[in-house]
């Protein structure tokens, strides 16, 4: 049986060296590794190490040397495969079945192990020419002296569509195009995917170059990348490598730490200022299997990204795939940086002590979940609070581990309650009016139930339903509206769920956004949730430009109702306390505006595709 290099690697990666040891051989800590006596040949005074950062042991008296496979068949006389299952049992691995190709794909792996670092090499020699003095020119910008320049590998793609071809041409054309430096594109000559950009080699856990990002320099090309990374090949799985977990790795062992970032220039930005424990994920959200590699280093990894609405996303989208994970004493924490700020962005304005204070002080999981939704949508209505309650116990239902689930919800119902239904301060009463005092008519109990019915409204749930179907019916116009609805304080999770979806690059397809919803635990709407819904842009007859504009304004109506409403309940509750003239008027002045909203919805909703009227007017009645 073959088995292939990246699967012993995890098999490595997931078994602690001192560990396996320990239970045969007293070890004792010195420094970052363990001593012994050698278990191999008798002596006196201790020559064997055994170092967990490296993953090998080594006797500096008899030579013996080796990783945890070789110490379980040498030291325990098991055969290889005996060695790796058992090793693997512990690790909760399945050993591969027998595949007769396995051999034959080991190989070519490590042909291409030879292409990338033959590339690599080139990239550098090309830095350092005459036509690298661009890149250099932008690193020095970055302030990256040349000790970082080398540690990490800087490299320079020359413009040309065949220079690499040129320079590798050692190696056949269909291995350069199978690690991805090369793209064949139909019948066409093939040509160099890295061209005018600054280099970064991409390595594995045991520092094998096996992808490259390359930043564009050329700010003309605005229809090329900012940054383009290597597409997945045999070696590169975006998804399952973190960038500078070879190097950040050891530096956690000494710091108790991992701190993700976005990108691999904020790690190597960290990495200038003295913070040796960051790594990134490679052009996707952190993924499940990301999650898992941090959790083998530390139990709570801390994320700190962007200030930006764009880096709260990548959090939030981080929480969401970590919360089924959770499991006792392992969970995330995350940093917020001030908004605007990157953390090399930070580091320049405030000093790297800025930074680091930040970090000792990270927000838990459940802290930034609560205040997530807490701030997603105004508490106007008791629908609203119901809304809120629904989105935090879906998250708690997504847990796997019972007892932490119980837990978060205990916690999370216990905040609910006393955001959702504060204690109120008890008024001294006073007999009599007193000057300006409102009318007995103000504070007549029907008349408060006719406004908090006006509040709540009564096509809340029409809206919203005919706005998510018409998103699903014309899903390119997704991409037009993503950012509002992401903003908006929407109670129906399933906008931000579609809203993800664009910024993750997903088809805008209806098939595929239904999928998206199904995997997150959301329902598509089903047609008989809105096929009585009289919304013109719903209807099948509606000419599809029509229908486009309608269903546009039938989103901006959606994100301008809770605004209004939060105010309009604001003002309510104010006139209810304290029965004044100023917030009588005020409250009046907020409910003529809900009633000119409400008016112009039941217009939208009474419009009929191809009759007159069918748009919205354009008369003024759009603002108050």
């Amino acid at each position: 049986m073959a088995l292939s290099p990246q699967w012993l690697d995890e098999l490595r990666a997931r078994v602690t060296l001192s560990g396996v040891i320990g239970r045969t051989t007293r070890l004792t800590k010195a420094g970052h590794e363990f001593k012994a006596c050698c278990p191999f040949h008798n002596e006196k005074s201790p020559s064997f190490t055994v170092n967990d950062a490296k993953g090998f042991y080594h006797c500096f008296g008899c030579g013996a040397h080796g990783d945890v496979i070789r110490w379980m068949t040498d030291q325990r006389g098991l055969s290889f495969m005996d060695a790796v299952k058992e090793l693997a049992s512990e690790a909760g691995m399945e050993v591969p079945a027998p595949d007769p190709r396995a051999a034959q794909q080991a190989e070519q792996m490590g042909g291409l192990h030879e292409v990338m670092k033959a590339a690599q090499d080139w990239f550098m020699a090309q830095l350092a020419g005459p036509e690298g003095e661009r890149a250099r020119a932008y690193l020095a910008t970055r302030g990256f002296d040349a000790h970082t320049v080398q540690r990490f590998g800087f490299g320079y793609a020359p413009e040309g569509r065949q220079a690499m071809k040129g320079a590798l041409k050692a190696f056949p054309e269909d291995r350069l195009i199978e690690a991805g430096l090369r793209i064949a594109v139909d019948d066409k000559e093939p040509y160099d995917r890295f061209r005018g950009r600054l280099m970064l080699p991409i390595e594995d856990a045991r520092g094998r170059v096996i992808a490259f990002g390359g930043r564009i320099l050329d700010a003309q090309k605005t229809d090329a990348p900012k940054y383009l990374n290597s597409p997945d090949t045999p070696l590169f799985d975006k998804g399952r490598t973190l960038y500078n977990l070879h190097r950040a790795g050891p530096a956690s062992r000494q710091t108790g730490r991992i701190v993700v970032v976005e990108g691999y220039m904020d790690v190597i930005a960290l990495a200038a200022a003295g913070i040796a424990d960051a790594v990134a994920p490679l052009g996707t959200a952190l993924t499940e299997r990301q999650i898992e590699m941090l959790w083998r280093l530390v139990e709570t990894p801390i994320l700190c990204f962007d200030g930006d609405a764009a880096g709260q996303r990548a959090a939030m989208r981080a929480i969401t795939r970590a919360l089924p994970m959770l499991r006792p004493a392992h969970s995330l924490r995350i940093v917020r940086l001030p908004v605007g700020l990157d953390p090399d962005d930070l580091i320049k304005r405030d000093g790297v002590k800025a930074l680091e204070a930040l970090l000792t002080q990270p927000s838990s999981l459940l802290d930034l979940l609560w205040e997530h939704e807490r701030d997603a949508a105004p508490l106007a209505s008791p629908e609203d609070k119901a809304g809120l309650k629904a989105r935090l116990m879906a998250h708690v239902d997504t847990i796997a581990d019972r007892d932490i689930q119980a837990l978060y919800r205990r916690d999370l119902l216990e905040r609910f309650s006393a955001y959702a239904f504060p204690r109120r301060e008890q008024r001294e009463w006073r007999p009599g009016g007193g000057r300006g005092a409102p009318a007995p008519a103000r504070s007549d109990p029907a008349q408060m139930r006719r406004l908090r019915r006006a509040v709540d409204g009564g096509t809340r749930d029409a809206l919203s339903a005919a706005v998510l179907a018409g998103l699903l019916r014309f899903p390119a116009e997704l991409a037009r509206h993503a950012e509002q609805l992401w903003h908006a304080p929407l109670a129906d999770p399933r906008f931000a769920a579609l809203a993800d979806a664009v910024d993750d690059g997903a088809p805008l397809e209806t098939d595929a956004l239904a999928t998206i919803l199904a995997q997150r635990g959301m329902a598509a709407p089903h047609p008989d949730e809105y096929a009585a819904l009289p919304f013109g842009f719903l209807a099948e007859a509606a000419p599809p430009d029509q229908a486009r504009e309608d269903l546009a304004q039938a989103v901006g109506l959606l994100v301008e109702r809770p605004a209004l409403e939060q105010a309009l309940a604001a003002a309510t509750r104010q006139f209810e306390r304290d029965l004044s003239d100023g917030a009588y008027a005020e409250q009046q002045r907020l409910l003529k505006r809900k009633l000119d909203f409400d008016s112009r919805l039941r217009q939208m909703a009474s419009a009929r595709a191809g009759a007159p009227g069918g748009a919205l007017p354009n008369d003024g009645t759009m603002a108050d």
